[in-house]
């Protein structure tokens, strides 16, 4: 007998060779047939036999002959006979053509049941396998192998249609089946070993193809053999076998991935199925749609097909045949529970029928290989299901707790390999299950179902039943199971991946009773799932952002590795030995292909790319360092994830080739999107399946659309929450958000219904109460609940499942009440007479439900009080006792209770304490026990849902199936936002807590992931949280208590700071303030005394060595010195964030400094490198930097420190030196804003060495860098005026003599940069200088000497004549006069000493005298409205007094500068009379506001300004200029009109005794204060209205000043008249208008002397000490306008004549009537009157005396008797000699006397 093993390893290998090339020759995508010639098979085989006549003969020859002599050849006559037959075939060489008849010997062989026998028949049958012996010619039939089994009872269905009569079985099946028959509990090991080759010659032979229930025969046997051996060379040779067979059915089944266009067209066009019914599946693919009805697939023989139950053991023979046509639900009951028997002989899987192939031959021949190789490939997958199906079969049977307990059971050894298989064909044949090709198609019903579908609930219980195993080897196969179809297959598999994580994994991780190492497993799975970025966006996608979806797992899962991470570890181990990491390296995951295990160890089950898990588990703290990785790898999946698109220049960011994506065609249709920066699916996919399908309808990935999505979850969550706590108000918030579409009592009991999460308890709280509202919603909710066909107490349990009864009676009531309704209405077959009994019956079983079942019920209710509770209640009948009896049984052996409770039930009743409690847990495991009772509870729950989910599926609803692929790196953003609290204390708990270095790297690790993350999506809060946090960690503000671990997150955060400056913003300020801690760091160490000010003085303790060195480290050194030299490639807005923060921190290193010698100032220096690095940014960037600078720099130089200002103005001064080497355009003001700095120093900070620094800084700029001056010269005056009003002379001094010497040296580059204006407000400012009078006049002397420099410049251009046309905006009269021209304006309105202003007086105007002829007219305008008129505002308005201190400066200011202001106007204007002409008006307003003023002495001033003007210029002006001051005579004399004399109210007596006046004319003379006259109409008071004492005190005072106004202005127009030159100049109409506003006068003040009852009114009140008179104004009024009447009326001039009537006709009445006043007056009383009058009346009689004789003889009568009674009076010489000429006239004109 040839020994054992040679021949396993040479003919099986080979075997397996040839196999693995047919295999591999599909895998790789070569369409070609297994190595068969297209002529018949027979022909080949003859072939074989003549090639290997010597081999094949010999082979068989030999066993032949070995059987023919055997002893049972003898015994059995068959045996014999089929002996001599086969040889002679062999001899005559027929043995090719005739198989069944060779192979006939050798099955009897098998059947004797002897060992020698069976060995060599055996081995024959092998070798002739290897040979291809057993292909039949088959030529005329579609199937190479015919199905049916070759049992006794088998049906041979095969249809004869229109093939050949075949045998009833193919010769395929027999062989199978008789080597399968060798093999029973008893096989001795050689024979075992022969089955198990010659089984695995046949699976693996490239010719003889295997299918079905052959296939499932033969790969049980082999199981059986691994099982059932005790040879351990037999169990390894076995489970290789059996390896490398379920390979090879996988490996045979061809996928569609290249087929050419045309090739595919027609191969599929030639089946009937394929092109009608593969779209549809395509198309659901994602929705797991399942057919129907349950495919015939699944109702296929398992691996039960054939009498298997004998050939193992009893236990699992029953399992194994487990029902095979039981539909997809049945799968989880009876056939796991045992109760089938295996016997599934009627149902062998059906052949092809012929009405499934018939059209394809007749329709197609052409194509007909291609059709058969397609059916041939249809079988194989089908085959591949069967064999999947029966190892998911397999993996389910339960274990007792013995098999538990020995790794060497049976049942533990089945379930081992099983679950081994499992696995390895999921690493290996992915393609398979993912593939939109791999279709089965059913027999009987048409129906064609993905692969993939098929499987789903078989792998989903193999998984549910396997992965809450206490057996340590099974779960971890179970999770590595689940990794793979999570990572592969998560696509078709979405709601089943969901149940697995939220009902077995998650629970086991967080249940307290599941062990270490589970979790530990769990943990490492999800850590390689964490490590594909893919994987874990759409577990996001796909759960957390689906409302349909129960938890939010993504975030559910963050929160517990989170926890895990940061746990309390017990105080029993021993911290110190941290653990070891235990995540694989990278060699170490590297998947083996299908490699054939040494032996049944769990190591060698663990399978290809599962991780060496023996060190996991074994401690608390190797479950947190396992937590922390996980966390980790999270953070650094989010990073690969969401910064792919904007970093795919870096090498070590490129994203990687996530595990899943050659499995998954889904995600490789993109070619309807194309990638840019916002769609980064940058990685290659396998090229696109069969080009006829359509293509799954892509979902472009939204980002949008997940956020709207997610923000629904996140509502509905909080609803749930509101509801839970308040249902009332919960519901009113799902109406608000939209969840509840209205508050109809439908919408509202179907959201009840439907919606998970809400609780039991809270919906029977609102359903129960009382309000008519909840009523009708209750009874809208009972009434969607189905109870037909129900038995009662199954009804009331299904009722009571859906929410909790409430605990009030009157709330039970209500609900039993509706519950008898609704179970009536559904059930006619009830033993109620009405629902009243239902009601009442129910209410009883509810009490009877407590009081069986509470713990506080002491008595307990029998049967007998149940049936006497109940008596009478159906219409006053009883009920059937049995009826009632076996509720009670029920309810009293199975209490009514909500599932719910049943899963949170505390698990295991700890015994008491005691002696008793101590026995009674001897030899027990309490927590596997409590994890037991929970992990069945979960299993239950889970498979529970997997059916509903079938049967969903089944019934085609898709609702949210849809699978979302991501391909978007936004949405790391929300992934991060949700889960970014659990990070941070998942990565900083173990850094506080460990000193482990290798643990801290890692936390460090993850925290510059996270801020990698927060930064790239510029997270204000979250990036503030994790930065601020690592900045804590580097302890750098608590030296002493400084570890190594806070060395290296001071290296971390230089790290982020480098790598992550452009996105920091806000968290700079912790990074540099950091960095200077660091500084100040080193700087204790190395010994450097710092100060401590103000600090408690507790003594710091200082770092210890080794820290201080590796602070000054190279690492260390170089990042923080990076963080600054690198600053010029941050963005514009990043530099501008990191200016800002070193500012600050800057400030903060100043200020903590104090007034110390040696303040920190690292920060400072640094910002001066910065301004150095980025000074060639672009101007735009440079301005946003500088303005933070500068700020900081006006600070810091006006630090009370002066270290601090000497160190900062010396720094600013470098960079100005380096900025000002840069060329700057015109029109720019960068070098300006740059010296700001300068200017602001010097004006506010009060050291005057610091403020000598700013001069000598200027000195040097001016001295190194005066060419490349620009704008900068403007802030260079800015200095130097701050530096005039300084109060140290020497400053002062300095700074006048930098101006001066910048004025000599470079006046012309001054004008050519646009800073002339600057130097002369700069100038101004020194001439002002009020201390220091020798400064301003020598200040002044420069600005009256620039004039002739100015004038001379070829700059300014003023010497150039210009047209008034080509005057444009940049006028050099406006740039260079007028500044100088203001600045002598400036000097007189501002200047403080008088020597001072009198110089600019003289200087303004005599420079306009000398100048003025060269100035066009319209920059006179501009002189008179903006300097000269404006000296003078200070009459009009009170706001211009402010500029004052005090009245008496005021004063001074206007009786000295102000009037000889106005005086040297006067000249100006008689000087430029023709230029100034047109601004006559504006002067003549200006007199008119100086002389109504109350201050007299402005008045007078002003008059005789006006004479002056007036005399000066008299031949110049023109008559319209006449008119102009007629008009102003007119309106002064209207504004001086005392009217007010004449109101009534200011004579009512007021309380109070009368005033004293004597301060009415305090002010008069003493200080000057200008105060206009308000015109009279405002000082007309109201009648009636009530005045004030004080009011009546003010009119008073204004009205005297009035009063002396207009007798100053008569006084002025008599002088005026008086003037030849201005009489003979001025118009008579004008003179006439004078007359008139004179007369109006002398009305006014004899109408006011003639009213006696008033002035004495006045007096009375007050109004003066005497009688007040207006005699003055008018004797003089009337004296001036007799004069001037007269002598109009005696004027020759023709246009004098003319006017001669209207004279008259106003001196006439004016003479008679001052001459009847004048003999009315009493010589004793009105002396003073007479005298007054007198000369008037003299110059009246010598007036009348001229007249002519016509004129005087015309008025003779008017006059004569006046005259006479003149004669009566004591009269003045003048009167007589008028009198005396009178009469003379009269007696010539009557002709009494004669003419001499």
């Amino acid at each position: 007998m040839p020994a054992p093993l040679p021949l396993n390893g040479s003919a099986a290998v080979a075997a397996h060779n040839t196999g693995m090339k047919y295999a591999n020759s599909h895998v790789s995508g070569r369409q070609t047939p297994p190595s068969r010639p297209s002529s018949a098979a027979s022909h080949r085989r003859s072939l074989t036999i003549s090639r290997g006549k010597t081999v094949s003969s010999v082979l068989i020859t030999s066993a032949l002959e070995t059987i023919a002599a055997s002893k049972d050849a003898k015994r059995s006559v068959p045996l014999r006979e089929s002996v001599q037959r086969a040889l002679e075939l062999v001899k005559t060489g027929q043995g090719g053509d005739r198989p069944r008849e060779i192979f006939e010997p050798l099955r009897l062989a098998c059947e004797t049941r002897n060992e020698k026998l069976m060995v060599a028949s055996l081995d024959c049958i092998s070798k002739l396998i290897s040979y291809s012996f057993f292909v039949e010619n088959t030529d005329s039939q579609p199937l190479p192998s015919p199905p049916p089994s070759p049992a006794a009872n088998g049906r041979h269905s095969i249809s004869t249609g229109s093939n050949v009569n075949l045998p009833a079985i193919s010769l395929v099946d027999i062989v199978v089946h008789t080597i399968t028959s060798c093999h029973s509990e008893t096989t001795p090991d050689p024979v075992s070993l022969q089955i198990v080759k010659a089984l695995l010659a046949l699976v693996l032979s490239s010719t003889i193809l295997v299918h079905q229930s052959s296939l499932l025969k033969a790969v049980r046997t082999v199981y059986n053999v691994f099982l059932l051996s005790s040879d351990p060379v037999n169990q390894t040779v076995a489970q290789g076998g059996l390896t490398q067979m379920v390979n090879h059915v996988f490996s045979r089944v061809m996928l569609e991935p290249s087929l050419s266009r045309s090739e595919s067209t027609t191969t599929l066009n030639s089946k009937i199925e394929a092109p009608r019914r593969r779209p549809s599946i395509q198309s659901s693919r994602n929705s797991m749609q399942a057919p129907q009805s349950p495919p015939a697939s699944i109702r296929v023989s398992s691996l039960a097909g054939t009498d298997y139950s004998g050939s193992t053991l009893p236990g699992e023979a029953s399992h194994e045949g487990a029902g095979d046509a039981s539909s997809h639900e049945d799968v989880g009951d009876d056939q796991l529970n045992g109760h089938s028997n295996g016997d599934t002989q009627e149902h062998p899987y059906p052949a092809v029928e012929p009405s499934e192939m018939a059209p394809s031959e007749a329709g197609h021949d052409d194509d007909y290989d291609a059709s058969k190789r397609l059916s041939t490939n249809d079988l194989f997958i089908k085959d591949a299901f069967l064999v999947f199906r029966a190892l998911c079969k397999l993996t389910m049977k339960p274990l007792n707790s013995e098999s538990e307990r020995d790794l060497k059971s049976h049942g533990m050894r089945s379930k081992l390999l099983s679950l081994h298989l499992v696995l390895s064909i999921l690493n290996t044949h992915m393609p398979l299950f993912v593939s939109p090709s791999a279709i089965i198609h059913s027999s009987s019903s048409h129906e064609a179902t993905t692969f993939v579908q098929a499987v789903n609930q078989y792998l989903c219980l193999c998984l549910s039943r396997n992965a809450v195993s206490p057996v340590p080897q099974v779960f971890e196969i179970s999770v590595e199971i689940f990794w793979r179809v999570i990572s592969a297959l998560r696509t078709k598999l979405k709601k089943e991946i969901e149940v697995l994580l939220h009902e077995i994994f998650i629970p086991i991780l967080e249940m307290k009773t599941s062990t270490l190492r589970q979790k530990a497993v769990i943990l490492n799975m999800l850590h390689r799932l964490c490590q594909d970025p893919q994987v874990l966006v759409e577990i996001y996608l796909n759960y957390d952002c689906d409302s349909e979806a129960v938890d939010n797992i993504y975030e559910h899962l963050m929160n517990i590795i989170s926890k895990i991470g940061t746990a309390q570890v017990s105080h029993t181990q021993q911290k110190g030995n941290d653990p070891t990491s235990p995540t694989p390296t990278p060699a170490q995951r590297a998947p083996s292909q299908s490699a054939v295990p040494p032996s049944l160890s769990t190591s060698a089950l663990a399978g290809p790319g599962a991780t060496d898990i023996s060190s996991m588990g074994l401690s608390e703290q190797h479950l947190k360092r396992q937590g922390l990785e996980c966390l980790v790898a999270v953070l650094k999946s989010l990073v690969v994830w969401g910064t792919a698109g904007s970093d795919n220049n870096k090498p070590d960011h490129a994203p990687p080739e996530p595990s899943a994506r050659s499995a998954v065609p889904d995600e490789m249709k993109r070619d309807n999107f194309t990638p840019d920066s916002s769609s980064l699916d940058l990685r290659p996919g396998p090229p696109s399946a069969d080009p006829t399908r359509q293509p799954t309808p892509e979902v472009v990935d939204d980002p949008g659309k997940f956020e709207s999505a997610k923000q629904k979850k996140t509502t509905l969550l909080e609803g749930i929450k509101k509801f839970n706590y308040k249902p009332k108000r919960g519901i009113q918030f799902f109406i608000e958000a939209g969840f509840i579409p209205s508050d109809a009592p439908k919408d509202i009991a179907k959201f009840l219904h439907e919606t998970d999460g809400l609780s039991k308890a809270m919906i029977g709280e609102y359903l129960g109460e009382g309000d008519e509202k909840n009523i009708a919603i209750m009874h809208v909710f009972v009434d969607m609940m189905e109870f037909r066909d129900l038995a009662f107490v199954d009804a009331l349990r299904t009722f009571l499942q859906a929410f909790r009864l409430p605990g009030e009676a009157q709330k039970i009531d209500r609900f039993m009440l509706k519950f008898a309704e609704r179970y009536i209405a559904g059930n006619i077959q009830t033993p109620f007479a009405n629902a009243d009994a239902a009601y009442i019956l129910a209410y009883s079983v509810i009490l009877l439900n407590t009081d069986a079942h509470s713990p506080q019920v002491k008595r307990r209710m029998s049967l007998a009080d149940f049936i006497k509770n109940n008596r009478g209640i159906n219409d006053d009948a009883d009920l059937p006792e049995e009826f009632l009896s076996a509720i009670y049984d029920d309810i009293v052996s199975n209490e009514i209770r909500m599932k719910d409770e049943v899963e949170a039930m505390p698990m295991v009743a700890t015994p008491g304490p005691g002696l008793a409690g101590a026995l009674a847990n001897v030899g027990r495991d309490l927590q596997k026990e409590a994890y037991m009772m929970q992990s069945n509870n979960m299993t239950s729950k889970t498979e529970a849902l997997f059916k509903t989910l079938m049967r969903s599926q089944r019934k085609g609803s898709k609702s949210n199936e849809q699978f979302f692929s991501a391909s978007h790196f936004i949405h790391v953003r929300p992934m991060f936002e949700v889960a970014w609290i659990p990070f941070l204390a998942g990565i900083s708990g173990p850094l506080q807590g460990t000193d482990d270095l290798e643990v801290v790297e890692l936390c460090l690790d993850g925290f510059k992931n996270a801020i990698r993350i927060v930064s790239f999506f510029d997270m204000e809060l979250e990036r503030n949280a994790f930065v601020t946090t690592l900045a804590k960690f580097t302890f750098l503000n608590n030296l002493g208590e400084m570890k190594t671990k806070n060395m290296e997150a001071i290296k971390a955060l230089l790290d982020v700071a480098v790598n992550e400056g452009n996105n920091l913003k806000g968290s700079w300020r912790e990074v540099l303030t950091c960095v200077s801690q660091l500084e100040h760091m080193q700087l204790i160490s190395s010994g450097v005394e710092l100060p401590d000010n103000g600090r408690k003085s507790r003594s710091r303790k200082p770092p210890t060595e080794e820290l201080a060195n590796e602070s000054r480290s190279t690492h260390i050194t170089v990042a923080a010195d990076m963080v600054f030299s690198l600053s010029h490639y941050l963005s514009g807005t990043a530099i501008v964030d990191f200016v800002r923060a070193l500012c600050d921190v800057s400030w903060e290193e100043i200020q903590s400094s104090g007034l110390s010698q040696h303040p920190r100032l690292f920060s400072l220096q640094k910002l001066v490198e910065i301004a150095y690095y980025n000074m060639s940014r672009i101007r735009l960037e440079w301005s946003n930097l500088w303005e933070i600078l500068g700020e900081h720099f006006n600070q810091v130089c006006c630090h009370n420190n002066p270290h601090v200002g000497f160190f900062a103005l010396d720094a600013l001064r470098q960079l100005a030196m380096r900025f000002l080497e840069k060329e700057e355009l015109p029109h720019f003001k960068f070098q300006k804003d740059f010296l700001r700095p300068f200017e602001y120093t010097m004006s506010h900070n009060s050291n005057p060495d610091i403020r000598d620094m700013v001069l000598q800084c200027l000195q040097q700029m001016i001295q190194a860098r005066v060419g490349n001056m620009r704008s900068g010269w403007r802030t260079m005056f800015g200095v130097f005026s701050a530096a005039s009003k300084v109060p140290t002379e020497r400053i002062v001094n300095s700074a006048f003599e930098l101006v001066t010497r910048v004025n000599k040296e470079h006046f012309s580059a001054i004008v050519r940069n646009g800073a002339f204006a600057d130097l002369t407000v700069c100038i101004t400012d020194f001439c002002k200088v009020n201390k220091y009078q020798k400064i301003s006049l020598l200040a002044i002397a420069m600005l009256r000497g620039i004039i002739p420099i100015m004038l001379n410049s070829p700059e300014c251009g003023l010497n150039v004549e210009v047209n008034d046309t080509d005057r444009s905006t940049d006028d050099p009269m406006i740039k260079f006069w007028f500044p100088v021209l203001f600045g002598f304006y400036d000097v007189i309105m501002n200047g403080e000493d008088l020597e001072v202003r009198r110089l600019a007086l003289d200087s303004l105007f005599s420079t306009l005298k000398t100048y003025g002829k060269t100035f066009p007219v319209d920059f006179w305008d501009t002189v008179c409205q903006e300097l000269l008129f404006p000296i003078f505002a200070v009459l009009k308005s009170s706001q211009d007094m402010t500029r004052f201190n005090t009245q008496e400066d005021m004063s001074v200011w206007l009786s000295t500068t102000m009037i000889q202001a106005l005086r040297n106007l006067i000249d100006l204007y008689t000087f430029y009379f023709e230029t100034l002409e047109r601004f006559l008006d504006g002067l003549l307003d200006l007199l008119c506001v100086c002389i109504c003023q109350e201050n007299d002495t402005l008045a007078r001033i002003g008059t005789s300004c006006l004479q002056q003007l007036l005399e000066n210029n008299v031949k110049k002006l023109s008559p319209a200029r006449w008119e102009r001051v007629a008009t102003t005579f007119v309106k002064l004399f209207r504004t001086t009109t005392p009217h007010q004399l004449f109101d009534d109210n200011l004579r009512v007596e007021l309380d109070g005794s009368t005033p004293d006046l004597s301060d009415s004319n305090e002010s008069n003379g003493q200080t000057i204060v200008p105060a206009p006259l308000s015109p009279n109409t405002s000082g007309q008071l109201k009648a009636g209205v009530k005045i004030t004492l004080n009011d009546r005190r003010r009119i008073f005072r204004q009205i005297i000043v009035k009063c002396v106004l207009q007798l100053l202005l008569i006084e002025m127009t008599n002088d005026l008249l008086r003037n030849d030159e201005v009489y003979m100049t001025m118009p008579p109409e004008h003179l006439l208008r004078l007359m008139g506003v004179l007369d109006h006068s002398y009305q006014f003040a004899r109408m006011f002397n003639e009213d006696k009852d008033l002035r004495t009114g006045l007096w009375k009140v007050g109004f003066m000490k005497h009688l007040p008179n207006l005699l003055k104004q008018e004797s003089s009024s009337a004296s001036t306008l007799v004069h001037v009447l007269l002598r109009m009326y005696y004027d020759p001039r023709p246009e004098h004549q003319t006017a001669r009537p209207q004279v008259m006709d106003r001196l006439m009445p004016l003479g008679l009537g001052v001459l009847g006043d004048y003999n009315k007056l009493r010589v004793d009383t009105q002396l003073k009157n007479i005298m007054a009058w007198t000369p008037v009346v003299a110059e009246i009689m010598q007036g009348f005396v001229r007249l002519d004789d016509k004129a005087f003889g015309r008025y003779m009568p008017a006059i004569y008797p006046l005259a006479t009674d003149l004669l009566s009076r004591d009269l003045a010489t003048e009167v007589r000699d008028g009198l005396r000429e009178y009469f003379k006239r009269v007696g010539y004109i009557q002709g009494i006397m004669e003419r001499s």
